[in-house]
């Protein structure tokens, strides 16, 4: 799960891309509305957390930018705003789910997970296919009901691949979701991770597109 965070504050902004990482995510952060605008047009986020007060302007006018561009990226809101009023008209805005500073970190990476599965279009908080149960809460994996020990970029690749069973996704593509703009790429990784769940999953377990990409595979029922 790659995470965008608007929020000028250093030392929260730091707060949030540590304990998002802890769950398995990977936090870009900027500190403003142009660099937020900059940011969704250059790259894809499963998910926005967004401050309302902001040096150049109110987050509420990025919100309500992206909506009318018709961008769906679920967005959580962050304010120290804690008025009925000031939440309604950030929901009714397009945001997705609203906390109130200070928060719980716990709380915040279970309505991140909320909001994104919403917008998969699932109402399980399990990922099942082919014998394969991924937690995203827990970062816990099983096969066959058989405990699986995976690291956070095995898990964050194969949680990308079981989002959308049977659907190929590009090398790039699964880069992008592992790594931030801060960090080192290695020309190999992507492979790297998916030779590992091949061991601990089974060889058939995840299909190579040559060229393309790679995807879940689905059995025929």
């Amino acid at each position: 799960m790659r995470i965008l965070v608007v929020e000028d504050d250093p030392v929260l902004s730091d707060g949030l891309r540590t304990g998002l990482g802890m769950f398995g995510a990977t936090a870009d952060v900027v500190a403003s509305c142009a660099d937020g605008r900059a940011a969704l047009a250059s790259s894809e986020f499963d998910a926005l957390v967004l401050d309302l007060m902001l040096p150049d302007g109110a987050g509420l006018d990025l919100l309500a930018d992206i909506r009318a561009a018709g961008d769906r990226t679920p967005v959580l809101l962050l304010t120290a705003l804690d008025e009925i009023a000031d939440r309604v008209k950030g929901l009714d805005a397009g945001a997705d789910d609203y906390l109130g500073k200070p928060f719980d970190l716990d709380e915040l990476g279970a309505r991140l997970r909320a909001i994104c599965r919403r917008q998969n279009g699932r109402a399980s908080p399990l990922l099942s296919c082919n014998g394969i149960v991924l937690d995203p809460a827990t970062m816990s994996a099983a096969v066959r009901g058989e405990r699986v020990g995976l690291s956070r970029r095995e898990f964050a690749v194969l949680q990308a691949l079981m989002e959308r069973p049977g659907v190929l996704r590009s090398k790039d593509a699964l880069e992008a979701s592992l790594y931030g703009w801060q960090e080192e790429i290695e020309s190999n990784a992507v492979e790297v991770h998916i030779h590992k769940l091949r061991a601990k999953l089974g060889r058939q377990a995840i299909e190579t597109v040559r060229g393309i990409g790679y995807r879940i595979r689905v059995s025929a029922s």
